[in-house]
């Protein structure tokens, strides 16, 4: 029986050192070069959040050729772009599982599975045809690592551990039964809110700073929007 398992947080930045400033400033650590994504055209640092869990910053890589399709996380979208040219911030989260093909794709709106690669990794993962973010980004990403053990163990510990992440959405219960399909329920509470105003998700994090968060909700919109 495969379990769904927290697997990484996803923060994007209009280039990888605007996201690593960005976090130095927010986290008080400097995230390490990680590598290309070819297929897709983007690159990433990260670090090591548990020896299965971690914390990336992703970015459009200006030395690659463009991609045949659009890029994961929404990063060709015009908002998003807009909104990652004015600051850094959270996107996204992810969930690993032993076999995708266990998890209830059909019903919720994640994608289809693809291959995807980054050196030596090789790792299986759901993504919309039009790249864009699932339920702006509160529904995670799905992934399936090829791989003995998980790749954070590789990564560089500097002392950042993720306690918390909540989902703030005007359709809770569909949200918490989505999450329910996924089996990743138990890995972040879904908390309702009013119609008007736009969901968003939050990752609180124990740092060498102390207590941070770091949320996914546009700083230069209003609050509402």
């Amino acid at each position: 029986m495969s379990t769904t398992r927290f697997d990484h947080l996803v923060v994007a930045a209009e280039s990888v050192s605007a996201g690593v400033d960005y976090l130095e400033r927010h986290l008080g650590v400097r995230l390490p070069e990680g590598g290309e994504h070819p297929r897709m055209a983007t690159h990433n640092h990260l670090m090591q959040l548990s020896q299965s869990s971690f914390l990336e910053v992703i970015a459009t890589d200006p030395d690659a050729a463009p991609p045949a399709r659009p890029r994961w996380f929404g990063l060709d979208d015009p908002y998003v772009r807009a909104s990652l040219a004015a600051s850094p911030r959270l996107l996204t989260w992810a969930v690993n599982t032993s076999s995708l093909d266990a998890l209830e794709l059909d019903c919720v709106p994640l994608g289809r599975s693809e291959p995807m690669s980054r050196g030596d990794l090789n790792w299986d993962i759901t993504i919309p045809p039009d790249g864009s973010l699932a339920a702006g980004g509160l529904l995670p990403v799905a992934l399936q690592w090829h791989a003995d053990t998980h790749p954070a163990g590789r990564m560089q510990d500097l002392g950042c551990r993720l306690t918390g992440l909540t989902l703030y959405h005007p359709r809770a219960d569909w949200l918490s039964t989505c999450l329910q399909r996924l089996g990743a329920a138990e890995l972040a509470r879904v908390e309702g809110i009013g119609d008007a105003e736009g969901a968003w998700l939050e990752a609180e994090l124990e740092t060498p700073l102390g207590r941070r968060v770091l949320s996914s909700r546009d700083p230069h919109l209003p609050a509402g929007v």
